[in-house]
């Protein structure tokens, strides 16, 4: 029987903005197993932290285990989970129908509420998918601006794309 400790955190700089999330998966003596940094988009944090705790049980899944432990600093996603606290918002309720259902694809399977500093390296990798995000939109930015400047050059050299923009002079 293989056990795993899945620890998920989600980040939104703006709720909604920029989003991320943190997964670490652990072995039962602490051993890091594997760990992901994603961009998710503009969202709010409970948006990411389900998101997050998605993507760590589809990572357990993947590495075969039988059995996990789910770690989060999100009470609410906690207290949801367990059934404590209804889930009232209309955008969560696909969220938590499929954690639900992911949960249920193990063997056993237990949710535990963490306080945030053992929380913390999935709490890192969650702002670096945040970073990751901004820093493919600035990127992007750039990229776009080159786009502009290098179509802008052409037009004003009277080149156009159906020669490829070649340039040639009559003499």
């Amino acid at each position: 029987m293989k056990k795993l400790l899945v620890y998920s955190d989600g980040a939104s700089k703006g709720n909604p903005g920029d989003a991320g999330i943190g997964v670490v998966i652990r072995s039962t003596a602490g051993d890091v197993i594997s760990e992901t940094a994603d961009y998710i988009g503009k969202t709010t944090n409970n948006v990411a932290e389900y998101k997050a705790l998605l993507r760590g049980l589809e990572m357990a899944s993947d590495l075969r285990a039988d059995e996990v432990i789910v770690r989060s600093d999100s009470q609410l996603l906690v207290m949801q989970l367990c059934g404590a606290y209804k889930v009232k918002s209309e955008h969560l309720r696909p969220l938590h129908a499929e954690a639900c259902r992911l949960l249920a694809s193990f063997g056993c399977c237990r949710v535990e509420h963490i306080p945030r500093e053992e929380n913390r390296r999935a709490d890192e990798l969650a702002n670096e998918g945040v970073k990751r995000g901004k820093n493919r939109a600035v990127a992007d930015l750039l990229k776009s601006s080159l786009n502009k400047a290098a179509n802008s050059s052409r037009e004003s050299s009277g080149s156009d794309s159906s020669d490829g923009g070649q340039t040639t002079l009559g003499l």
